[in-house]
């Protein structure tokens, strides 16, 4: 009973955690621009991140967090932290 009730406890504060932290629509356009900036000068110069940063819609899911330009996922969003497929 001990454990389950740990389990439990952790699940919720790992729950509540994701919640709190879930990255901003601000945080996913900054490292749009700064991942597209970083694979290739060209689209650096061009400023191909500040406009797909401009144009990505952001979705919240409480818990996690994602932005898409045309149907296509752009970056992922959990726990303060965002990735750029």
């Amino acid at each position: 009973m001990l454990k389950s009730m740990k389990t439990l406890i952790t699940v919720v504060i790992a729950i509540a955690l994701a919640f709190a932290l879930n990255p901003s629509a601000e945080k996913h356009r900054d490292k749009i621009k700064t991942a597209i900036a970083e694979r290739s000068q060209v689209e650096r110069v061009l400023g191909i991140g500040q406009l797909t940063s401009f144009v990505s819609q952001y979705h919240s899911l409480g818990v996690a967090s994602y932005t898409t330009v045309n149907d296509k996922v752009t970056s992922i969003g959990v726990f303060g932290m965002v990735f750029v497929p």
